[in-house]
């Protein structure tokens, strides 16, 4: 089994930052993957960025993540970080931690897939407010 428990949201101005947190424990073969999503009122889930055992990161380019978003994981800590920066009143959200065995579904041949119904694991949740 794996847990996970976000902390770190808040209300920040737009142009702020924030750096989320996701503590994790449970078997590192279910958690190989490991990701951010996010999800506004009325929204459905999306993803923001994954990153893989070996530290291989993609981000979800249709909400501008990278460049702005940056995921990072300290294993020695049992951490995974979003920084986010330039923040804007449209990233405003419920933002979750996720974890499964494999990154892009599983599958070789694709690339940047970050869906959420490729994810088992699930935490409950950190709110981000951005006011303009």
């Amino acid at each position: 089994d794996v847990h996970l428990k976000e902390s770190g949201g808040g209300s920040v101005q737009a142009g702020g930052s924030l750096r989320l947190s996701c503590e994790f424990s449970g078997s590192p073969e279910l958690r190989a993957c490991m990701a951010w999503f996010r999800q506004a009122p009325g929204k459905e889930r999306e993803g923001v960025a994954d990153i893989d055992s070996d530290g291989t990161t993609q981000y979800n380019y249709n909400i501008s993540a990278k460049g702005r978003f940056t995921i990072s994981k300290d294993s020695t800590q049992d951490m995974l970080y979003l920084q986010m920066n330039s923040l804007n009143p449209e990233d405003t959200a419920m933002y979750y931690c996720a974890a499964d065995r494999f990154c892009n579904g599983g599958s070789l041949l694709v690339v940047n897939r970050i869906e959420a119904r490729d994810f088992r694991y699930w935490g409950q949740g950190t709110q981000v407010t951005v006011s303009s």
